[in-house]
Order: structure tokens, then C-alpha cells, then sequence
């Protein structure tokens, strides 16, 4: 199940969102002005043993590229590299 609150409200009912997570396994999405900016998320569904990962990213369903949509994509990363500049400190 899944719950949407504000943000005030949820800091006012903080244990009870706490709760919910831990007790029902429920997540809950928090609303800033209107947009979703965090999730309160069962600790047991947020993580995922190495083993799960490894089989996740080895799935044969994964999408591939081809050669020529691999060196495109590269073409594109360089490009947009070039136009980004380096943040003035770690936080910008």
C-alpha cells in the first residue's frame, strides 16, 4: 500500500508514518508544495541481497544496445560533458 503526505503532516505524525512502514510494510510518498520528494519505505523491501542484484543485472531480458547505438550514446555523453561545468563545491 502505498500513502501520499506533506511534508508538515508527516512530521507531525512521525512515528505513526514509522510505524506504518515497519508494522503494514506500507511505503509512504511525501509532498512537498504539491511534488513528491522523498519515500518512507520498509527497510525489508528497500534492500536486496548481492545475489538478487546479480540475477537483476545478468537478466537476459535486459535491453542491449547495438554497436552503432553504443558509440552514438558515447558521441552524446562526450558532447553534453563538454558543455557542463564542474560544480564549484561538492554541494552545488
Amino acid at each position: 500500500m502505498d500513502t501520499t503526505l506533506t511534508v508538515t503532516a508527516a512530521a507531525r505524525n512521525f512515528a505513526e508514518v514509522v510505524n506504518r512502514a515497519y508494522y503494514r510494510q506500507e511505503t509512504t510518498t511525501l509532498l512537498k508544495n504539491g511534488k513528491p520528494v522523498a519515500r518512507v519505505v520498509p527497510v525489508a523491501s528497500a534492500l536486496k541481497t548481492g545475489k538478487e542484484i546479480a540475477a537483476r543485472m545478468a537478466a537476459a531480458s535486459r535491453p542491449r544496445l547495438t554497436p552503432e547505438e553504443a558509440e552514438s550514446f558515447e558521441t552524446d555523453l562526450r558532447a553534453a560533458r563538454k558543455k557542463v561545468s564542474q560544480p564549484l563545491s561538492q554541494w552545488d
